[in-house]
């Protein structure tokens, strides 16, 4: 046999098995697209390893996209969708400021964590809502 079509066998082998090791379906699309290779090594034999490299490459994108936008959207949303957004998780909650916004800028403190905050000025220790989180900065309004 020849060793082309034994490489994309195996190749392919390989990638499934990666899949089953850390599932993520990410080597499971490249595995289709060794499978893909294989077979058309198989019937067509003397394709150059270059066109063959290229075609697994075009392949394994194409079927990555095929994935993204045919499979994944039915996967089963998160009960919890802000679960590892902390900042987002703070939005609604009213907390003392401790130190006062000024020139838009304070800081509050909520269980251990000090968080920046901005939005009008306001003294410290006033209660404010957290309405919105722009990466690790809070957005407040007075509480009222």
């Amino acid at each position: 046999m020849r060793w082309d079509v034994v490489a994309w066998a195996a190749l392919a082998l390989l990638l499934f098995a990666a899949e089953t090791v850390a599932p993520g379906a990410f080597m499971l699309w490249l595995g289709f697209a060794a499978v893909a290779v294989f077979l058309a090594v198989l019937v067509v034999p003397g394709i150059p390893l270059l066109a063959q490299v290229a075609a697994f490459i075009v392949l394994s994108f194409v079927a990555i996209q095929v994935y993204r936008t045919k499979f994944r959207k039915h996967e089963p949303r998160s009960d919890q969708p802000a679960l590892n957004r902390r900042a987002e998780q703070l939005v609604g909650r009213v907390v003392p400021l401790e130190q006062g916004i000024v020139q838009g800028r304070g800081r509050v403190q909520i269980a251990d964590a000090y968080w920046d905050v901005t939005g009008p000025d306001l003294p410290t220790g006033t209660p404010v809502r957290v309405v919105a989180a722009d990466g690790m900065t809070l957005k407040v309004q007075e509480a009222g």
